[in-house]
């Protein structure tokens, strides 16, 4: 079957497009703050029409996302098939430690951009399909650990509360916390939650 006419074409435009726009955006907010940029700011930095930027993205939120598709698809995939301890073969209590010491690194480099990507009206971090995944390995890792039941689920919310933007933020930016004092505490508390196993 022969290609619609310029479809390779269109395509690599498109990529580059979405790649010049996230790099525009990126530079914007570092220079000036999330929310000293608006849509029409990124559009003109970037090259591209606001048609294209809204067609793309929609909306601040889902631009906002975007900047961190990528990172988040990397460390879900260390997770899934990644080296231990982070990735399939150490033990439990290692992988839960490695988990919160790997989301620690990454809302150090995303969470400004995921706290107003959730504040924006976009889809709410409980709902939101990476959350989602997050919480299942964590469920399955408390759960070779305590066994499983209702006790087991709340305390993987328990351990996910303090590994969202907003209180990570306040814990480097406001009580002014390294994130090695941000890993050991929460390496303490995963330690709490399963006995010390």
């Amino acid at each position: 079957m022969a290609a619609a006419p310029g479809g390779e074409h269109e395509r690599a435009d498109a990529r580059r497009n979405r790649e010049r726009i996230l790099c525009a955006a990126a530079r914007l907010i570092e220079a000036h703050g999330v929310d000293g940029v608006s849509m029409d700011e990124v559009a003109a930095e970037a090259g591209v029409g606001k048609g294209t930027l809204y067609r793309r993205f929609g909306d601040r939120g889902s631009l906002l996302r975007a900047l961190i598709d990528e990172p988040e698809r990397a460390f879900q995939e260390a997770l899934i098939r990644g080296a231990p301890p982070l990735g399939p073969g150490a033990d439990p209590v290692e992988r839960l430690h490695a988990f919160g010491g790997g989301m620690i690194g990454l809302l150090e480099s995303h969470a400004r951009f995921i706290r107003q990507a959730e504040s924006l009206g976009g889809v709410k971090r409980y709902t939101h399909p990476v959350y989602q995944g997050y919480r299942a390995h964590v469920a399955m890792l408390l759960g070779q650990i305590l066994g499983p039941g209702p006790q087991t689920e709340y305390l993987t919310d328990c351990l996910l509360a303090p590994l969202g933007a907003e209180p990570f933020l306040y814990q480097r930016d406001v009580r002014g916390m390294t994130l090695d004092e941000m890993r050991a505490g929460w390496c303490r508390l995963a330690d709490a939650i399963v006995g010390g196993s």
